[in-house]
């Protein structure tokens, strides 16, 4: 099966760029497009939040309207950032009934194929930083334990890891949720990925006996720089999204794919098999 994996939307107002330049609402739908043409298409995508810039009704519209190509052909599961308001994303969404489950966080485990998706609500509203607070932890230990024998990726928006992009580390999950989050995912080794947003680059690194990954944003990218004093900065890099695909002998391997399609494909062997040169 295939979980297609987007995030860092940052939709704002009809017309309105994000810092200027960015015109985020055609990147999206540039992205839509390139997900629905997909064969095989995917069985689900999930959104790893920051779906839109300042958190307002009107911003969740416009993503709502930008969404519906895709919400019509497969399941999508939308989490929170740090930019995202979880009222106003309820009420613009009120018939994503999963959104609804978590109380006061909007978290959720849902099973998408043979998966079980655990998605946790890493924000602290009015903070560009992430944190799990007890009650968090605890709901998540307990989905885990509830999901033990099947495959489980686990979402969240801010990365539990440092990502050597120092003013993207100095915003992601606070070390000691990191901590406490490391400890309970160690102890269950079903855990096929945890996968995240909030950096807009692609990043894998080792976490708790399985992979923690980010992914590239369909719009702007974080610039990658990697000295200590590197200022906060976004680049036009191609945007793109990841392909999470499952199978019980493989596990998850992932496949990072860009928006927009460069020319081909070319084929390598003449039609007598001989190799192209």
């Amino acid at each position: 099966m295939l979980l297609a994996q987007i995030s860092d939307l940052h939709i704002k107002r009809p017309g309105a760029l994000a810092y200027r330049r960015v015109d985020t609402a055609a990147a999206l739908e540039r992205c839509v497009a390139r997900l629905n043409a997909l064969e095989p298409k995917p069985d689900a995508v999930v959104v790893t939040g920051d779906l839109v810039d300042s958190g307002n009704l009107v911003e969740y519209e416009v993503l709502k309207e930008l969404l519906a190509p895709l919400t019509i052909t497969m399941p999508v599961f939308l989490l929170v950032g740090n930019h995202d308001d979880r009222a106003a994303l309820r009420e613009v969404f009120d018939d994503h009934e999963y959104l609804h489950a978590g109380g006061e966080f909007v978290h959720y485990a849902v099973d998408v194929g043979p998966l079980r998706l655990v998605a946790l609500d890493s924000q602290m509203p009015g903070l560009s930083g992430g944190q799990l607070c007890e009650a968090r932890l605890a709901w998540a230990d307990a989905q885990l334990a509830q999901a033990q024998g099947k495959p489980v990726v686990l979402a969240l928006h801010h990365p539990p890891f440092v990502s050597g992009i120092g003013h993207m580390d100095e915003q992601r999950l606070d070390p000691h949720s990191a901590e406490r989050l490391a400890a309970i995912v160690s102890r269950y080794p079903n855990v096929e990925r945890v996968i995240c947003g909030h950096v807009h680059r692609p990043i894998f690194t080792r976490f708790a006996g399985t992979i923690a990954s980010t992914v590239p944003a369909p719009a702007h990218q974080v610039a990658l720089d990697l000295r200590e004093n590197a200022p906060s900065a976004f680049r036009l890099e191609p945007p793109a999204f990841a392909l999470h695909r499952y199978t019980p002998e493989t596990g998850i391997v992932t496949h990072h794919a860009y928006v927009d399609e460069g020319e081909g494909p070319f084929p390598f062997y003449e039609t007598d098999g001989t190799l192209i040169d």
